[in-house]
């Protein structure tokens, strides 16, 4: 090591943690024009999955690179409190790193590529204990696959690192190895401040590679370490195909979390529910259902095949019956929902009310008790508790100003079938509403509202027809 060096490596702050995400890269084999690390995995950018990571893992700070398609990039990173540092000409990893301009680090860094979703903060922690512990200069994670393929190998001597050979130049004897270099290093800043500028070029590609940050440190006798990781770890995104394989691992992962923690599964390979989510013990997921975002489910509930359920706050022991969309809406306990309902966002569905199929909500608060059974439409309305909507009930909430305006419906109301409410309009408690009305005024408590064409009857209106004797054969 250098005398420079060694001053640099004193001065670390050991407690201290930066990473360094590479996200600057095309992509050119996911065929998108989107930026390869926004492309979604179980429901999120995987760029956003190594960023929670890091902070999971005590990160101080996260310094993401940043290249094609970098405007888009920063609008999903940097409110995430990260700092972006571009790198505009794509001249390999290790001058990636010098773009994140490591002079002005102190303490450790970690080093990982942007496209490696599966990444966990107690892997990260994992990695920098072991860093810790040995006293390490530098370190480089490594796995052991049963298919290398285009993985650099990791080759060593008496169990110490030698070198990381790239599958193209590695000799026949090499290929055969199975530890592999899965992309993520640990350094000391110092070290990196030190040897990235001594990085050279000299290869076909013209392009600096961290690789050789490896040889130069075991050169100048640092203490440099190859730290053997699962291969989950190894998993990066290049393409469409393993792009799925990702989200399907993720996927995978969080029902066997959930599973663990006491939720039923009846198939959870169907179970598509992102790692935000949160499901108490007891409830009963069916096959073929979709929980994203901040939803979040008590105990005993279940939820049927075929659902959506967005950024939704569902009770203990609500049903959900199959076909029903939920985005934003709350769900009190005992609540039943469906088949075939949709509440969409600003929707709450109180203690013990029933709203059944063909039923749409929108910025709704449904009353205790309360049953909408099929066919009907609410929207900006406030309905009391235990009211009674009849089938083809309609909110008529937009008018012909462009503006909303509410419907608000006390309670006991007895709402006939087929009834249109034309906001802004108030019924009072206990009214009854006679089916086929169109109410456009406000209603007073325990009244009777009718609204329609007075009937009329004409007798012998149709003429009758002439009865037709018809001879037929005796038999």
């Amino acid at each position: 090591m250098s005398a420079n060096a060694t001053n640099n490596t004193t001065m670390n702050t050991p407690d201290k943690l930066t990473v360094i995400a590479l996200a600057a890269g095309k992509g050119t084999r996911m065929k998108s024009p989107l930026p390869k690390v926004l492309h979604p995995v179980a429901g999120r950018p995987m760029i956003e999955k190594v960023i929670l990571a890091s902070k999971g893992a005590g990160a101080t700070e996260v310094r993401v690179i940043v290249g094609h398609g970098q405007n888009l990039v920063r609008q999903v990173v940097e409110p995430m409190g990260v700092s972006c540092y571009a790198q505009d000409e794509q001249l390999g990893t290790a001058h990636a790193v010098r773009c994140a301009k490591p002079e002005t680090i102190e303490g450790d860094v970690v080093i990982m590529n942007g496209d490696h979703p599966l990444i966990e903060s107690s892997d990260i922690k994992e990695f920098l204990r072991i860093f810790r512990d040995e006293k390490c200069d530098l370190a480089v994670v490594t796995a052991e696959l049963k298919v290398p393929g285009e993985f650099g190998r990791i080759v060593r001597n008496r169990g110490e690192l030698v070198a990381i050979v790239e599958a193209k130049d590695a000799s026949a004897e090499a290929l055969k190895i199975r530890e592999i270099n899965t992309g993520i290093y640990i350094a000391k800043a110092s070290v990196l401040a030190e040897y990235l500028p001594q990085i050279k070029n000299n290869n076909a590609k013209k392009e600096f590679y961290i690789t050789d940050l490896i040889s130069l440190c075991i050169q100048d006798k640092l203490k440099v370490q190859a730290i053997k990781s699962t291969p989950k770890v190894a998993v990066g995104v290049n393409n469409q195909v393993e792009l799925a394989k990702a989200t399907r691992l993720l996927f995978k992962r969080k029902a066997l979390r959930l599973m663990e923690e006491g939720v039923l599964m009846i198939d959870p390979r169907t179970a598509y529910i992102e790692e935000s989510v949160q499901i108490g013990p007891g409830t009963v997921v069916y096959p073929n259902v979709f929980i994203r975002g901040r939803s979040k489910i008590g105990s005993f509930s279940v939820i049927e095949s075929n659902s959506f359920i967005s950024d939704s706050d569902i009770g203990d022991s609500v049903q959900v019956r199959g076909g029903t969309y939920l985005e934003s809406s709350k769900l009190h306990n005992k609540v039943s929902v469906g088949p075939y309902a949709r509440l969409r966002p600003e929707t709450e569905i109180c203690e013990e009310a029933h709203v059944g199929n063909f039923v749409e909500m929108k910025k709704t608060k449904f009353g205790k008790k309360s049953k909408a059974g099929h066919l009907t439409y609410l929207g900006d309305a406030e309905i009391g508790e235990e009211v009674n909507v009849g089938c083809g009930t309609i909110t008529c909430n937009y008018a012909a100003d462009k503006k909303k305006y509410k419907t608000k419906i006390g309670d006991r109301v007895f709402v006939g079938s087929d009834t249109q409410f034309v906001a802004p309009i108030e019924v009072g408690a206990d009214a009854v509403i006679g089916s086929g009305s169109t109410i456009t005024k406000n209603v007073p408590a325990n009244a009777l509202a009718v609204a329609r064409g007075k009937q009329f009857i004409k007798e012998n209106y149709v003429a009758k027809a002439p009865v037709v004797e018809t001879e037929t054969e005796n038999q």
